[in-house]
């Protein structure tokens, strides 16, 4: 854990950066991908701190993430991650590739539904070589801020379901 604020403090300054140089062009439409996270595990009864953010006008994206408190004993399970982003690759539909620390992989797909709703799910691989996917509802109450439910199972381990807040910048 003793990483982790370094990492945010890059990614939020990689974000800001990306802010900056988007707003001198015209805002591109689509889903947001600047953002920040307090995400609670209603299993564990533990919280995560996350951030993603697209580097300048590029579809490449970095992610940094950690655990706080709960029943897990992983407490401070810090992650950072380098991805990929295909936007509308058919239908409206966004593809994301990554790559994160301790050999994890993500395939992640996400899609505006209207309504102020997006639904996302991924498959990957984590740190442990176990098979993980996830399938997440959000609500837009605004443009900056986000509310969602997601869950996630995870190859030799009970799903688990959390609940997040973000900040989209």
């Amino acid at each position: 854990m003793k990483h982790i604020l370094p990492i945010l403090t890059l990614t939020t300054l990689a974000a800001a950066a990306s802010a900056q140089a988007a707003a001198a062009a015209p805002a591109a439409a689509g889903l947001n991908y600047n953002r920040v996270g307090l995400g609670y595990n209603t299993d564990t009864k533990g919280y995560t701190l996350s951030a993603t953010a697209v580097l300048g006008s590029s579809n490449f994206w970095v992610g940094a993430s950690s655990t706080i408190g709960g029943a897990d004993t992983a407490n401070g399970a810090d992650s950072v991650v380098v991805g990929y982003l295909f936007a509308n690759v058919y239908a409206g539909v966004d593809a994301t590739v990554s790559v994160g620390s301790n050999e994890a992989y993500t395939l992640g797909l996400r899609k505006a539904l209207g309504n102020n709703l997006e639904a996302a799910a991924s498959l990957g691989r984590n740190s442990d070589r176990n098979t993980v996917w996830t399938a997440e509802l959000g609500y837009n109450v605004s443009k900056q801020i986000q509310l969602a439910v997601g869950y996630t199972d995870t190859q030799g381990s009970a799903g688990t379901t959390d609940l997040t807040v973000r900040y989209n910048f």
